[in-house]
């Protein structure tokens, strides 16, 4: 059992932190003993514990007893861990004289952890907030420099890696569904359905410019086939005769394409509520090409063959970032449509602020996946795990981790196929370690001319495959991790010593399970605080309604 003694107004995010970090704890009570104290203050709370952390980047009475030298860094250091990089984005601090290097800032190479103690209780010294890291994380997010690292998971290893290495067991929920390594979810933003909307507008005169001109300079410079060349330009000359109805609208049929893809798998679809609205900006400014042109209801035929095959509908707002009641008219009219009573939502734009969560939970919807990069891809809030931002009481966050425009516009990352594979192929081998789910959005139009992004989309499709994910819609991902949340672990201790975990679940349901993950502490040497080599190895156990495992 951990004991986390922090700031009153630390303890919402060590709340979520624990969600997210799924083992026995609780707040810190003078009365109990427990295995692990983590504070953020001094003095340390008097308890009879195996292993003390004490978090923060400012001098506390513990340095001073300790007669132990803070070396103050700048905000925005980045720390070396197990040889991966990661960013401390509050105050920080390295101990010069520390003997501890399994944790040192990248540029001085300095230690920014201090250890001392015995063999029977180690107290570990971090310089930087942990619980500061994780608010910043999940309500600024991380700035694109930074897209590529999961920071908040970062963190939970290091969590881990610590506890371990001081010879304590671990026992959590991983994020991880019974059965697979890891989820990934298909969603699209249903942008520009029908091309026939489009006539002498900036749309249709992209199409074109790209489609013609573009293909052919993206030809030469070796980013584009022949065979897509072609298609671009076999598209570019259908265009009259799609609008004189002698040819297929080649962007209407995108439902159809997707559920071949996507075939016995999940995808959620976010379509626009209303036409022609641009929606307004935080200042209350329109952006005119921000506006779509269709009505949902052309779109009937397509969404009840999504809904038949298994997929969901979802809104894709305009003003709910900014404007409650806004959200719950956008939310009734896709309701009407899809006859779903519960439905998430995803900002047209990308568009949100810091009080989005709040406003989106008060218009009604259950999750929000907008968090995410226009221009890049990669980890806002450092995660890939479902969380529920500071400002929500039911409302959770599905991250945005990778998106189809932000691979392949020339004013983001412009990457060729080739590139954008080994790009996103190394955040998917990354999955099964941390869990999570991998969320993807594909644009409607994004397998027909002018874009033809179809077939790395099938290779990303292919390779989770291949590491055994599990492809739920939106809605599903977001209730697996609302059951994850709902499960409780706890320790017992009987008559002899003996220590049990608990596990139970409150209900069942049609979601694959849960686990129950044994990290084995690592042994260390009595001259030791901290085990050295690799980390910790673990074994996972099956967790059903109530599971009581023993540990040694």
């Amino acid at each position: 059992m951990i004991g986390v003694a922090v700031h009153p107004s630390e303890q919402p995010t060590a709340r979520e932190l624990f969600e997210l970090f799924k083992t026995p704890w609780e707040f810190y009570r003078s009365e109990r003993n427990y295995e692990i104290v983590i504070a953020t203050a001094s003095p340390l709370p008097a308890a009879n514990c195996r292993l003390t952390i004490l978090f923060g980047a400012t001098s506390l009475a513990f340095d001073q007893e300790n007669g132990l030298t803070l070396n103050p860094k700048t905000e925005g250091i980045s720390v070396i861990h197990a040889y991966r990089r990661f960013p401390l984005y509050g105050a920080a601090a390295t101990f010069p004289t520390s003997s501890i290097d399994l944790v040192r800032e990248e540029q001085s190479n300095q230690p920014i952890l201090f250890a001392c103690g015995t063999s029977e209780h180690t107290v570990i010294r971090a310089g930087y907030n942990l619980f500061d890291e994780i608010r910043r994380l999940l309500t600024t997010g991380q700035p694109s420099p930074n897209a590529g690292i999961p920071t908040l998971d970062l963190h939970l290893a290091l969590l881990r890696d610590l506890i371990t290495r001081a010879g304590v067991p671990l026992v959590e929920i991983p994020p991880v569904p019974a059965g697979y390594d890891f989820m990934a979810c298909l969603t699209h933003d249903i942008d520009h359905p029908v091309i026939i909307n489009h006539r002498w507008d900036h749309t249709i005169f992209g199409f074109l410019q790209r489609a013609t001109v573009g293909s052919l300079l993206s030809f030469c410079r070796g980013r584009l086939p022949l065979k897509s060349l072609l298609k671009n330009w076999s598209g570019a000359c259908r265009l009259p005769l799609v609008h004189l109805g002698l040819a297929k609208d080649f962007w209407h049929e995108f439902a159809q394409d997707y559920l071949k893809i996507e075939a016995k798998l999940g995808a959620t679809y976010f379509v626009i509520p209303e036409r022609d609205n641009p929606g307004q900006k935080a200042d209350g400014s329109s952006v005119p090409m921000r506006a779509c042109r269709y009505e949902i209801t052309e779109l009937l035929p397509q969404l009840r063959a999504i809904i038949t095959a298994g997929s969901e509908v979802a809104v894709h707002g305009l003003d709910a970032w900014r404007d409650a009641t806004a959200g719950r008219r956008e939310l009734a009219k896709v309701s009407q449509v899809t006859g779903a009573v519960e439905m998430g939502v995803r900002m047209h734009w990308l568009y949100f602020d810091q009080n989005s969560p709040a406003v989106l939970e008060q218009a009604g919807f259950s999750y929000d996946s907008t968090v995410g990069y226009n221009d890049t891809v990669g980890y806002r809030a450092g995660t890939t795990q479902v969380y529920q931002p500071p400002t929500t009481v039911q409302l959770l966050e599905l991250p945005l981790h990778v998106m189809d425009t932000a691979l392949f516009y020339p004013t983001y990352l412009c990457l060729d196929e080739s590139a954008a594979y080994s790009l996103v192929s190394s955040m998917i081998g990354r999955m099964p370690e941390f869990g999570g789910v991998l969320t993807f959005n594909w644009h409607d139009r994004s397998l027909a001319p002018d874009r033809l992004w179809g077939n790395v989309y099938l290779k990303f499709i292919q390779e989770m495959k291949n590491r055994h994910a599990w492809f739920p819609t939106a809605t599903q991902a977001v209730a697996w991790f609302r059951k994850r949340r709902r499960a409780t672990l706890e320790y017992l201790q009987d008559e002899t010593g003996l220590i049990k975990v608990r596990g139970v679940l409150d209900k069942t349901d049609l979601l694959p399970g849960l686990k129950i993950r044994i990290h084995h502490a690592l042994a260390r040497r009595p001259d030791e605080l901290l085990a050295a080599g690799t980390a910790a190895t673990f074994s996972d156990e099956r967790f059903d309604m109530i599971t009581e495992i023993n540990l040694s």
